[in-house]
């Protein structure tokens, strides 16, 4: 609770009485495309990296969640009683606490609650349009940089364990082009590439 924004003691006693604490391994799943969303996952400690996914399974890479934030995507499709539009994935030991469905809208009463999920929506709208103009008005070069540099920050190690194909499938594209920037990336300084791991040296 000590990760979340709330100090009205009405909403703290009813996330104590309602909501679960889930711990998650890295790289574990947590919510599936097409999935039937039981519960909005607020994260206490670690970080969850959100992707769209399509019907092939490729996927591209949306935005992270950090402590004390929660995911828009997963808020919609409760607020429109749909299936999960998104992945859901840990980048690390991930703790989340699981707030039901069934009470996003319920919990409007309080006036932090409705304050946090506005601001969630805000945030989360200004996260997917950056990720919008990088792909439409910038070259590849700068996506793969702008996605280490996310990378970073959610491991908080410059120096990230990936391979090659990993950034491909998170940016839907092909492994040989990922390579070949990396590779100008690197003769820039950019970055330094070592054994399915990449040191980000521009900040």
């Amino acid at each position: 609770m000590n990760k979340t924004v709330f100090t009205d003691h009405a909403l703290l006693n009813e996330i104590s009485r309602f909501a679960k604490v889930k711990t998650i391994q890295k790289d574990d799943i947590l919510i599936n495309p097409g999935s039937k969303i039981l519960f909005v996952p607020i994260v206490q400690k670690g970080v969850l990296r959100i992707m769209r996914q399509d019907d092939d399974g490729r996927e591209v890479f949306l935005y992270h969640i950090y402590p004390g934030q929660t995911c828009a995507m997963a808020i919609n499709c409760c607020q429109g009683h749909k299936e999960s539009m998104i992945k859901a994935v840990a980048e690390d030991e991930t703790e989340i606490l699981q707030i039901p469905a069934n009470l996003v809208e319920e919990w409007f009463k309080y006036p932090e609650w409705k304050i946090f999920i506005n601001n969630t929506y805000s945030q989360r709208f200004a996260d997917l349009l950056e990720v919008i103009d990088l792909i439409a008005f910038h070259n590849m070069d700068k996506q793969v940089l702008h996605y280490l540099k996310e990378k970073a920050k959610a491991t908080n190690n410059t120096t990230i364990n990936i391979t090659h194909q990993q950034i491909a499938d998170e940016l839907h594209t092909h492994r040989e082009a990922i390579s070949r920037l990396l590779r100008t990336m690197e003769h820039k300084k950019f970055v330094r590439l070592g054994r399915n791991t990449i040191e980000l040296l521009s900040t």
